[in-house]
């Protein structure tokens, strides 16, 4: 199979990892009706050639912590070494070139109000490339994190998605089918964020590289035994804390373009509104923000032509939406997990 081909084995593929991204391979291939080989063979050679990775990430309400939206403007000639140097950093995800080449948009995370100060106030400001900066709080998920684009693509049907979701060891719910599912409010009174031992980093750091690493490799980085390593797992999952996410080639889906919509709304109907737009197909997150856009979405479509006709159809049909800026993605840097040595950036979900 050439690398820019794809079949209908392969999506499912894709779908049933999102749902459990750690699900065994007999138990795939039962759900998709093919041996244990295929799926094995397939997800080598896919996560071979860079386009499928499965990666275990951490929930930032869960650890306390909080997330910024930046649009980060640049000098023309300076945009890409600035987003490299931001893709570099740990507290950072979702790095992207957009409309024009000048602007940066960057999702950085931070433990506290400290380390959010660090980069948006001193560092940032400081780099001589960088003409403006705007950085807006996430404040409620209306989709996005745990829930992947991949859960609308209806790669999977309802039973076989029932049938992983039935199976799946300690994950959250949220991760399944195709529905936004209950969004995760940073505005509401939580439990106490979990803490972290110097084990449990340890076992992220390996899990947030390869989603799919064997006990045994995450015992001998915690130094825990394969059972510890097991236990420690589902608990962290069933926490909230861990959940996995499959970072995959947008060529699968038959997906080319991506855009970023920064939106007004009123406070009344910005609630409502979010909900409406998280359940649309081509919407990979949706976010409520501060700032004058205060409903931020991105989505992708098959082309620019489908693009337009999802801002004259299903977001025009959205009367509470006061202001639309619409920005295209032109290259993405980085994604949901850390870039890899000697990685190339790839047009992903």
């Amino acid at each position: 199979m050439k690398t820019d081909v794809f079949d209908d084995v392969d999506r499912q593929l894709v779908h049933a990892l999102q749902i459990d991204g750690r699900a065994p391979f007999a138990r795939i291939a039962a759900v998709l009706g093919v041996s244990d080989q295929t799926v094995a063979r397939r997800y080598t050679r896919l996560r071979t050639r860079g386009l499928v990775r499965v990666l275990g990430l951490t929930d930032t309400t869960a650890l306390g912590e909080v997330e910024w939206s930046l649009r980060v403007q640049c000098r023309p000639d300076a945009a890409l070494s600035v987003a490299e140097a931001l893709a570099r950093r740990a507290d950072t995800s979702w790095v992207s070139l957009m409309t024009g080449g000048t602007e940066i948009a960057v999702v950085v995370r931070s433990r506290s109000g400290q380390d959010g100060d660090e980069l948006l106030l001193r560092e940032l400001p400081r780099t001589p490339q960088v003409v403006g900066v705007t950085a807006q709080c996430l404040l409620h998920q209306f989709f996005g994190g745990q829930q992947g684009l991949v859960n609308k693509s209806g790669a999977l049907s309802e039973r076989q998605v029932a049938l992983l979701r039935t199976e799946e060891g300690g994950g959250s719910p949220s991760q399944g089918g195709g529905q936004a599912g209950p969004a995760t409010d940073r505005l509401a009174e939580a439990s106490a964020p979990v803490v972290l031992g110097e084990a449990d980093e340890r076992l992220l750091g390996v899990l947030e590289i390869d989603g799919r690493a064997p006990l045994a490799e995450l015992a001998a980085a915690t130094n825990w035994s394969q059972s510890t390593v097991r236990r420690r797992l589902a608990e962290l999952r069933q926490q909230g804390v861990l959940f996995f996410d499959v970072d995959y080639d947008m060529r699968m889906f038959g997906l080319d373009t991506r855009a970023a919509l920064w939106m007004s709304v009123s406070p009344a109907e910005l609630h409502e509104t979010g909900e409406r737009i998280a359940e649309h197909p081509e919407v990979a997150c949706c976010f409520a923000s501060t700032g004058q856009h205060n409903l931020f979405a991105m989505v992708s479509c098959t082309d620019v032509p489908a693009l337009y006709r999802y801002l004259t159809t299903r977001i025009a049909a959205l009367p509470a939406i006061r202001l639309l800026e619409t920005s295209p993605m032109i290259r993405r840097i980085k994604g949901p997990g850390p870039v890899l040595a000697g990685a190339s950036p790839r047009r992903r979900r």
